[in-house]
């Protein structure tokens, strides 16, 4: 996917998890965050960060959105509806002659993905992964009980006749592995490992990042 009319800018503070105070052309601007994770160790006073510019609009109170910040060497894209759009260019590969619907009601379940092929039905969900320590990327960065309630509703789904896939899009490249994080959410690695031993399909993919662009490149190992 690609971001329009990107400017860099500094990041100076975080009031809420909503909003950001951050320099753009030496002016101060309050711009939306698009992720409401903690993301502590990545907006660090002075950080490097790069904004989209939005359109006009009555319904916004500020003019940017924050979409990507620079953590030493590596660039991290932080906008959380990015790895649904970047796994909705991904998936066609995946699934050559699936017929592919995002946003797919089943029950009281809402899910990302759902995907037919041949004689396959497949359901899908997508999680961002921002957390880095040492080429180490971990999910969640916080706790999230939508998170394993996800996870459950997966599981459940392998009982009446559904390929069920969880997809970890790392928003950055070059990393070692994935883990679950459970010194923050020890229930999520939990269900997380449960899952994988009934059936739930992993998959980790690492990512080209630029200020403007986020694509899914290559595999990632998996440590549970």
């Amino acid at each position: 996917m690609r971001y329009k009319n990107i400017v860099e800018g500094r990041f100076i503070s975080r009031p809420n998890r909503f909003v950001a105070n951050v320099t753009v052309d030496g002016r101060t601007e309050v711009c939306h965050v698009k992720n409401t994770g903690r993301c502590r160790e990545l907006l660090t006073e002075g950080a490097q960060v790069w904004l989209e510019k939005a359109e006009p609009s009555a319904q916004r109170k500020t003019m940017y959105d924050l979409v990507a910040v620079r953590k030493g060497d590596r660039l991290i894209n932080m906008d959380s509806a990015a790895p649904n759009a970047a796994a909705g260019e991904f998936l066609p590969t995946v699934f050559p002659d699936g017929n592919i619907r995002s946003e797919f009601t089943y029950g009281n379940s809402r899910f990302d993905f759902y995907i037919e092929s041949d004689n396959r039905k497949i359901l899908l969900e997508v999680k961002g992964v921002t957390l880095e320590e040492d080429g180490i990327v971990m999910f969640p960065d916080a706790p999230t009980e939508r998170g394993v309630k996800h996870i459950n509703e997966l599981s459940r789904c392998l009982d009446e006749g559904f390929e069920t896939y969880l997809l970890f899009v790392i928003q950055m490249k070059d990393v070692r592995y994935f883990t679950p994080n459970d010194t923050t959410h020890p229930e999520f690695g939990q269900a997380l490992r449960r899952a994988a031993e009934r059936g739930v399909k992993l998959m980790t993919y690492d990512c080209n990042v630029t200020p403007d662009s986020i694509k899914i490149r290559n595999k990632v190992e998996i440590k549970l």
